[in-house]
């Protein structure tokens, strides 16, 4: 599967316009130093001391959205 993982604080960036709340991303854990990454389905990980946990999901055009904010590609 391809991800792009990007900052706490980037994904917090992109939860503004639309997607989960900065205010439930934080519930679940996520701060501006978090590691997240987001799969080409929209589906949110955040990295915790074990492995990656899912805690959410991107709607809308999230693509241009994600690429734009990290200058990362699918890998």
């Amino acid at each position: 599967m391809e991800f792009i993982e990007m900052s706490g604080k980037s994904l917090l960036e992109l939860a503004k316009e639309e997607g989960p709340s900065p205010e439930e991303l934080a519930k679940v854990g996520v701060d501006d130093h978090s590691v997240v990454r987001i799969n080409r389905q929209g589906d949110i990980e955040i990295r915790r001391a074990h492995g990656w946990d899912l805690i959410g999901g991107l709607l809308g055009d999230f693509e241009t959205r994600v690429r734009s904010e990290t200058g990362f590609d699918w890998a």
